[in-house]
């Protein structure tokens, strides 16, 4: 396929002669392409195509249909379908009406192109720069973002479904590339066990039998990988996806004890930060979060928020589920000034805001990164002799306790996670001398106090945040962050955007970049026909109550 740009096409005119005609208080595609004009332009993506070969479908028209499909929820099947005939999907992409379209493959197709090249991004890109053109989007204010987790598109597996469905998919992917090598090295009871899916109820339910077929599947495996890394065996079986997985999975579920295959107890298997789950999308994982348990991936919006104009999706990110919410603040700050939307104010939950991002979002972006700073987790906290009952002279290096006696060291150290800190401790003479000893030193042996203190600007900053946000005002401001949760819950329900449709962690963060650019459609149009953003939704239960208040109020 090669590409051979077009300029951007008028509307054919018997093509909009019907499309009023059909739609006279129009449709989001017809007011989308009469207020934002064309959206994306052959040009933008002449660099996912060759020079040479046949000339592909406007990839212009196919990323707006590809947006369009996600606005919808539609399979590749029914966008394809909606092309050929539809409308306001004709009035949209500039389309004749006798336009046969596409086969539906040309969307598979054509998002693979996208993820060589990071092209999800373009997408978004592409409507947030109309949308500033036309005035709609504002991001010098306020921002904030939220994340939510992503079931990944496998099924969840058992521990032994696991072994055993690894071992299967590695031997249908060998029976395709490589059948006469393995009809040689494979065992006859092989095609009994492995020629159908593994499922559970299929397995005995005592454990001790279990084991006993998880260790012969550890044995088939190990003796496959042990052809496959014979010098008789072909190099390029090796290469193969499904064999690296195969290696992988064996490595972190099977041993050698004496030379004979063991299985690992699970205390010797590796976290779930890199233990594999399924043999079909490796790259995902699984997780927990208070009581939500699930395998997959997580997803980051970052929107802006404000009342005279539409709340549009500024940055989506796609990670792994066991990646920490606070670890990507540096991340998202970065993209949304590569896009040139960072705000002024960024309004996050808990769970990322930490001393030293508050300090690098300010020093770095001039971002004030707003959340609520977890609480100290010493148990002295609040206390008489609590960290913060401690006067520091940052000038002198010293450190006063509440009896008047002074620190006798101060040291630049890293913590166990490798970031600097300083440590602070008393002299032993002036602690044993104390009536509150005791009270002061957590260990019941200990002999002297001593602290970690964060380096100077992070200390200041969490005393300063963990004061503010006890109060009023800030619970009053931090209202805003809110929002993003009816954001999270228009991607769910509109987009489906808590379920992967594709494998890969790849192929999810596109289908995430599609799904914020149809919600800033799909925003857009709601601003151009001032449809009200839905209230907070209220259960009949609790709003009988609140009711019940109002009357004993007005009594």
């Amino acid at each position: 396929m090669s590409m051979r740009p077009k300029g951007p096409a008028k509307i054919p005119v018997e093509t909009v002669r019907v499309a009023r005609a059909a739609f006279p208080r129009g449709s989001l595609a017809i007011r989308l392409r009469d207020e934002l004009g064309v959206l994306f332009v052959d040009e933008q993506f002449m660099d996912l195509f060759p020079a040479r070969g046949k000339p592909a479908w406007s990839p212009g028209r196919l990323a707006l249909a590809l947006v369009l499909q996600f606005v919808e929820g539609l399979t590749d099947r029914q966008a394809a379908e909606a092309v050929r005939a539809r409308i306001d999907f004709k009035y949209a992409l500039g389309l004749r009406l006798g336009d046969p379209g596409f086969d539906f493959t040309v969307l598979t197709e054509f998002r693979d192109r996208l993820l060589e090249a990071d092209g999800g991004r373009r997408v978004l890109d592409g409507i947030l720069v109309v949308a500033r053109d036309k005035g709609l989007l504002k991001t010098a204010s306020r921002a904030r973002t939220d994340s939510t987790h992503v079931l990944a598109a496998v099924r969840n597996l058992s521990a032994l479904e696991m072994v055993a469905e690894t071992l299967r998919a590695a031997l249908n992917t060998l029976a395709r590339e490589a059948p006469d090598w393995l009809r040689e090295i494979a065992e006859p009871d092989w095609f009994d066990h492995y020629a159908t899916r593994a499922e559970n109820f299929r397995f005995p339910k005592s454990e001790a039998q279990r084991d006993e077929v998880r260790l012969r599947i550890g044995r088939d495996g190990t003796r496959l990988l042990r052809a496959l890394w014979s010098p008789t065996a072909p190099d390029e079986l090796r290469a193969l996806k499904s064999v690296e997985v195969l290696r992988r999975v064996w490595v972190q579920q099977f041993h050698l004890v004496e030379g004979e295959v063991a299985c690992r107890s699970p205390k010797n298997r590796p976290p779930g930060a890199t233990r594999l789950g399924s043999p079909y999308d490796p790259e995902s994982r699984g997780s927990i979060k208070r009581d939500t348990v699930w395998h997959g991936y997580k997803v980051h919006l970052t929107e802006t928020c404000e009342a005279d104009a539409p709340n549009l999706i500024t940055n989506v990110t796609t990670t792994v589920s066991t990646t920490q919410d606070q670890v990507m603040i540096r991340g998202i700050h970065a993209e949304l000034a590569a896009r040139d939307c960072l705000p002024a104010e960024h309004w996050v939950d808990a769970g990322y805001p930490t001393a030293s991002q508050v300090v690098a979002a300010r020093l770095d972006h001039g971002v004030e990164l707003l959340g609520p700073m977890v609480a100290s987790t010493d148990a002295r906290a609040g206390g008489p002799f609590g960290q913060d009952a401690f006067t520091i002279d940052w000038d002198q290096q010293q450190v006063t306790c509440p009896n008047g006696a002074t620190s006798a060291q101060w040291h630049q150290r890293k913590s166990q996670q490798g970031l600097p800190v300083i440590r602070v401790r008393f002299a032993r003479v002036d602690c044993q001398l104390c009536p509150d000893l005791r009270k002061c030193v957590r260990s019941p042996k200990g002999e002297y106090r001593d602290m970690n203190l964060r380096l100077r600007d992070e200390h200041e900053v969490v005393r300063k945040v963990r004061t503010e946000q006890q109060t009023d005002a800030w619970k009053d401001r931090y209202k805003i962050r809110a929002g993003v949760e009816g954001t999270i819950s228009q991607g769910v329900g509109r987009c489906g955007l808590r379920r992967s449709r594709y494998r890969g962690l790849a192929k999810t963060g596109l289908q995430h970049q599609l799904t914020g650019a149809a919600m800033n459609l799909a925003r857009i149009d709601a601003h151009l026909t001032h449809t009200p953003r839905a209230a907070t939704r209220t259960s009949h239960f609790a709003a009988l109550r609140s009711a019940d208040r109002l009357i004993g109020g007005a009594k």
